[in-house]
């Protein structure tokens, strides 16, 4: 898999830019608005997804990781193309894409029915992620109450095994990956 290339652009087109990494070029798709913040002769970092279609390969490129783990999880969507999900991933968040479709005309190609969809997707994924972000916060309070640094505690939360949801297992575990 190709996940990130730095290389020189020596072409930009409508769609996408060539990007030439040691004697390779890739043609990688960007969305309009990374397309107008990038100048052909620059140099470039990005962060890319491979696309298998059953008759051809294409690289899907985004300026942040941000909109790269936007990208994956919209494509998760059905209904939901690749060419769609890198218009809807440069809006960088679930928050800010949420709020975008709500409040700014859809992209051309989506009618109300999957807008709607999208827009419950989206919302669901955002309210488990809020309560994961919560039960993490009382977690990160209950060790740093016990002497430890936030760059510690962050290591060791994401090292705990993502099933364990009780708030006291987490910080057990935790305490585990801690030493004490």
């Amino acid at each position: 898999m190709i996940t990130f290339l730095k290389g020189k652009i020596i072409y930009k087109g409508s769609k996408s830019i060539f990007l030439l990494v040691q004697d390779i070029g890739y043609e990688i798709f960007l969305s309009p608005l990374n397309l107008g913040k990038i100048k052909e002769g620059t140099e470039e970092e990005i962060y890319t997804q491979l696309i298998l279609k059953e008759k051809e390969i294409e690289l899907y490129g985004f300026l942040s990781f941000n909109e790269l783990e936007l990208f994956k999880f919209l494509k998760t969507i059905s209904g939901i193309g690749p060419k769609i999900a890198l218009i809807f991933a440069e809006a960088g968040s679930l928050q800010k894409l949420k709020f975008k479709l709500e409040n700014e005309k859809p992209p051309k190609g989506i009618g109300n029915k999957k807008m709607q969809k999208i827009l419950l997707e989206l919302t669901g994924k955002i309210k488990e992620i809020e309560k994961k972000q919560d039960k993490d916060e009382e977690v990160i309070n209950a060790l740093k109450s016990l002497g430890f640094s936030h760059k510690e505690i962050k290591n060791a939360l994401s090292q705990v095994d993502k099933d364990v949801k009780d708030i006291e297992e987490r910080i057990k575990a935790a305490l585990q990956f801690l030493g004490r």
